[in-house]
């Protein structure tokens, strides 16, 4: 069983930056590759960006890409989404999930989720 809990969400203004992580509980979190996604009110939940269990690969939505790095760090069991230059259409509750070996950009591939962080960025 592997456990997710996000932080890191909150309120800032368009063009901030904002740190999310993904602590994972378990001794096996380097055999899992982990995925980020997000949920805006009244939309379905979106592929953000993935890590592949290995660190070799990672993949992002157009949408991000030039402005979100993910990374993930075995010794700490956690993934981490950076996020720069935020706008107001990056608004949502993301959360991060797990699943075994490689990334996917399908949120249903992945086998566990997180509670979600809420991220806000004000125009």
């Amino acid at each position: 069983q592997v456990q997710l809990v996000e932080s890191g969400g909150g309120l800032v203004q368009a063009g901030d930056s904002l740190r999310l992580s993904c602590a994972s509980s378990g001794r096996t979190f380097s055999s899992y590759a982990m995925g980020w996604f997000r949920q805006a009110p009244g939309k379905e939940r979106e592929f953000v960006g993935a890590i592949s269990a290995s660190n070799h690969y990672r993949y992002y939505a157009d949408s991000v890409k030039g402005r979100f790095t993910i990374s993930r760090d075995n010794a700490e069991n956690t993934v981490y989404l950076q996020m720069n230059t935020l706008k107001p259409d990056d608004t949502a509750v993301y959360y991060c999930a797990a699943k075994l070996i490689a990334a996917s950009k399908v949120a249903n591939d992945y086998n566990y989720w997180g509670q979600g962080t809420q991220v806000t960025v004000s125009s």
